[in-house]
């Protein structure tokens, strides 16, 4: 009887210790949604961004992806954010689409510009850059290194 109470024990104690360590992670990788102000942007191609993925300055999380849908005018990719409401951002932002390298998940960069005015809740970032996938950057490598022109000229 003594045994089974401290086998029961010790497996309680290790729950509680994976609870913690679960908790602990969860605030370190800061995976919340952050609250705040929305804004939208729009972007040629999204490139396997998902809702959820982080939205940051100078790598630092300051929003969240929280919807992306299709214009169906445009056919761009309109992508709603989720910003701090600490952040503020000027009207000539860049928001453009990177990548946490090879195998890392997709982001929003947002690179604040210089301007006086400040987008306000529910604004529109307009200066977007295009996502440039891996196949996209081989090709204009090896379009440079083969010496080819835009006409299919050698």
């Amino acid at each position: 009887m003594g045994r089974s109470m401290v086998e029961t024990v010790m497996g309680a104690v290790v729950l509680i210790v994976a609870v913690g360590f679960v908790t602990f992670a969860y605030e370190m990788a800061q995976v919340k949604a952050v609250e705040g102000y929305q804004l939208k942007t729009s972007f040629f191609k999204v490139g396997g961004l998902t809702k959820g993925a982080d939205v940051r300055i100078s790598g630092i999380k300051v929003g969240t992806v929280v919807e992306q849908i299709l214009d169906s005018s445009t056919f761009d990719a309109v992508v709603t954010l989720s910003m701090r409401p600490d952040i503020k951002l000027p009207k000539d932002t860049v928001a453009t689409i990177a990548s946490d390298g090879m195998l890392g998940g997709k982001y929003i960069r947002l690179m604040p510009g210089k301007s006086k005015e400040f987008l306000s809740a529910d604004g529109v970032i307009a200066k977007t850059k295009d996502y440039r996938s891996l196949e996209d950057q081989v090709g204009d490598i090896i379009f440079l290194a083969t010496g080819g022109d835009e006409d299919g000229d050698k």
